[in-house]
């Protein structure tokens, strides 16, 4: 006899498992307010440590109540009364919700501190009311150098209700501005509601996992009897789509080609826009007949507009996870999206709208429970960032896309950005282009914003053992003042991420890498090996500059003033920074680093954000005498193809090791005799190598793309992992994984296009450094 078999995934994040725990997040440097009842338990944690916790507490009769909580009012204790001085979004909501329950902004009480500066990653406090209390949680910041690492980081708020809703909603998420309409549809329901040329419609998913179909006809043409909806088909060509795709498109139009609607925010980036709403048909053919379903409910509620219903419309589904698999098949499982997720869209013209709450219950799509979604709308006159979200883990809030702290300068010479590790980064810019860019770098000089490369500082007497663990490289024989290049592996080999490591002190380090994960991967390890030792992440605080190009120097030792400890720019040597001042004495302070991401002599320069505009304007104005240029991401692609440098996602991911990426150089396995992760795994693939980067030269003008097969005869041995135009050797090159079998010098191969068999491209195995291979200008 067999116990009964029972399903119980590992689902972080979603509402509708823990209905009576709420969780919040406060950012390093900012607050949140919390309002608890009796019987609440509220845990406050430290996450990456080193963060003190700062709290105004009051009580239902609007007096102080620091004392419901066993704390004293503080005299240090001023961040929460200053932040409230100020006067962003998030400060006019919270004195708005105060000065609602009565209590007085002007005549605000001293708050207390929850713990001192020292606390260690983790570390919380956990307090069980006995009256109701309105909390202020604070993680006090003050503005640091870029060679400081005492950089704020975020606390969590851990919420257990003694009495939770009966009804297992959470709560809505505070509304992105004044609202002009609002309402929610009920699981199953749909309802029609009209939008102005330029207002805002906002689709949240209010508990999770909860498709949403979406509708719009075009109002004016309604008057007149004329029926011009969304158009999956032109908007997909438009927007230069082959093929159906799970996710959103970044406007949408009808199918006389005008547009309806702009994508301005997405917060889940899986969402079905290119099949049917549900149809009565879908649930009868099932064997569900007369269900309730999304086509029926939107020709319902739009027929008071004079709409003809329709058995199947077509609609965007928000939220609805669906993807067409390799045999062209259509295949879905339960959303991504978690309670609070949301789309914001902003019409093109005045609109009829519908939107439904899915009723589907026979299958994953609305993870088997349907349940509410919400609409706002919000007036022409707002204006809200373009961003998309990312979460750091599985259960972390997301957060959105950022500007840097370059942005402005960017954003005067071009519009063309893309969401680049979660920073709006430039593609190209106006005027100059990815060719004059490329060219610009290569002879002249070049400024690119890389602040969307993540930092984190890893501080204590355990940092060095730590990397030392963590890190394939040896960081035992790194120096003060020293950057080392290293691979960051899991236990069975597979790279996490690449990055560089900086030495600022016996006990100080700062990792520079691509992926936000890192950070909580060294803490989980760090915690195993009970290892005294804090990892800060430092990613908002620390903006860069990449300066590269044979005339990078001329322009930085103009700039860069450094004290008689520290090298000064002419003597800096490759893979080494200095800690400097612009222009002199009394500028802002920054780093500069010998390194880059180009092939060429370069730099990278560390500043605050609040000195990013300074630093900016110094290095362009400087630089226009020796003919600068500003580099977006397609030039940079180039670059760093020609100089054999990998990138993640392309050369690598967690299934291959540094061997196979072209790194091996990272994992000094004889030299290195301590045990790292992963070092028992590497020693065996690096025993018996199955796969080896490579370069291909490509023969005639047509040019290989990421994913393309390569082929000896009828076999498929490799894959292209990148490819471009090589503009200075003018010819086209790749960087290809390849079966080592195949990856002598030499050996002719073939790129498949088409189907891999209809059509080849010759293509020649060569060395995967294809621009300066003894590196002699970037050393120069």
């Amino acid at each position: 006899m067999h116990a009964p078999r029972i399903s119980r995934p590992w689902e972080p994040g979603l509402f509708t498992r823990t209905p009576a725990t709420e969780h919040y997040r406060v950012n390093g440097g900012g607050l949140t307010l919390v309002e608890l009842d009796p019987g609440d338990t509220l845990q406050i944690t430290d996450v990456e440590g080193l963060q003190p916790c700062e709290v105004m507490a009051f009580s239902a009769r609007a007096n102080p109540a620091l004392a419901g909580l066993g704390l004293l009012a503080g005299s240090g204790c001023g961040f929460i009364q200053q932040t409230l001085a100020g006067n962003s979004r998030q400060v006019m909501r919270i004195l708005q919700a105060l000065t609602k329950r009565g209590f007085d902004t002007q005549r605000l009480p001293g708050a207390g501190m929850l713990w001192s500066f020292d606390s260690a990653a983790g570390y919380s406090r956990q307090f069980t009311l006995s009256e109701p209390l309105l909390l202020i949680i604070a993680a006090p910041a003050h503005a640091t150098s870029v060679d400081a690492q005492q950089t704020p980081s975020e606390l969590r708020i851990r919420l257990h209700r003694a009495n939770p809703s009966v009804v297992h909603v959470p709560t809505l998420p505070e509304p992105l501005a004044d609202l002009v309409d609002e309402f929610t549809l009920p699981a199953g329901s749909a309802r029609s509601y009209t939008v102005g040329k330029g207002q805002y419609i906002q689709v949240i998913d209010v508990a999770g996992r909860q498709s949403s179909d979406f509708v719009a006809l075009n109002r004016r043409d309604l008057d007149k009897g004329l029926e011009f909806d969304l158009d999956q088909t032109v908007t997909r060509t438009l927007n230069g789509n082959a093929y159906p795709a799970p996710g959103l498109f970044s406007k949408f139009f009808d199918r006389q080609m005008r547009p309806m609607l702009e994508v301005v925010r997405d917060t889940v980036g899986r969402h079905d826009a290119f099949a049917l709403a549900c149809t009565a048909r879908y649930y009868e053919s099932h064997g569900y007949f007369a269900h309730d379903n999304c086509s029926d409910n939107l020709s319902r509620a739009l027929q008071a507009h004079g709409v003809q219903a329709r058995s199947g419309w077509p609609a965007i589904n928000f939220f609805f996870n669906t993807a067409i698999d390799a045999h062209q098949q259509m295949v879905m499982d339960e959303p991504w999206s978690r309670p609070g997720d949301y789309v914001l869209m902003r019409a093109m013209n005045d609109l009829i709208c519908a939107s439904s709450s899915c009723p589907d219950d026979i299958d994953p799509a609305n993870g088997w429970n349907p349940t509410d979604i919400h609409i706002r709308v919000y007036a022409d006159k707002e204006r809200f960032s373009i961003a998309m979200a990312n979460r750091k883990t599985a259960d972390a809030d997301p957060v959105l896309t950022q500007e840097t702290a370059f942005h402005s300068r960017t954003s005067a010479l071009t519009g063309s950005f893309t969401n680049y590790r979660n920073c709006w980064l430039p593609l190209r810019f106006d005027g100059f282009g990815a060719i004059d860019e490329y060219y610009g770098c290569r002879e002249r000089v070049a400024v690119m914003d890389l602040t969307a490369l993540r930092k984190f500082e890893i501080l204590g007497p355990d940092a060095e053992a730590l990397l030392q663990y963590c890190l394939t490289r040896d960081v035992r024989r790194l120096a003060v003042g020293q950057v080392v290049y290293s691979a960051m592996c899991h236990e069975h080999g597979g790279m996490l991420d690449d990055g560089t490591l900086l030495r600022l002190g016996p006990d100080n380090f700062r990792w520079i890498c691509g992926e936000e994960y890192a950070g909580v991967w060294l803490r989980e390890q760090a915690e195993k090996l009970g290892m005294k030792v804090w990892i800060k992440s430092a990613s908002e605080k620390i903006h860069n500059l990449s300066v590269q190009g044979p005339l990078s120097r001329a322009l930085l030792k103009q700039m860069i003033w450094t004290p008689a400890t520290q090298p000064g720019l002419d003597a800096l040597g490759w893979f080494r920074f200095l800690v400097g001042r612009l222009d002199g004495f009394d500028g802002c302070p920054v780093m500069v680093s010998r390194t880059g991401y180009t092939g060429e002599l370069g730099y990278e320069v560390w500043c605050a954000p609040q000195d990013a505009e300074q630093v900016w304007d110094r290095i362009w104005a400087l630089g226009q005498p020796l003919g600068i240029v500003p580099l977006g991401l397609e030039a940079l692609d180039m670059l760093r193809i020609e100089a054999g440098l990998i990138f993640a996602g392309y050369e690598f991911n967690d299934q291959t090791d540094p061997f196979e990426a072209g790194i091996g150089f990272s994992v000094p396995l004889k030299s290195k005799t301590d045990d790292f992760i992963g070092r028992e795994a590497l020693l065996r693939r690096s025993a018996h190598p199955t796969h080896k980067l490579v370069g291909l030269t490509l023969q005639g003008n047509e040019v290989a793309h990421h994913g393309d097969g390569v082929y000896h005869g009828r076999a498929q041995v490799g894959v292209i992992t990148s490819a471009c135009r090589s503009p200075l050797l003018a010819s086209n090159i790749a960087l290809c994984r390849l079966d080592v079998a195949y990856a002598e010098l030499g050996q002719a191969l073939q790129v498949g296009k088409v189907d891999g068999v209809q059509k080849r491209i010759d293509a020649t195995v060569c060395a995967p450094i294809f621009y300066d291979p003894d590196k002699s200008r970037v050393r120069a």
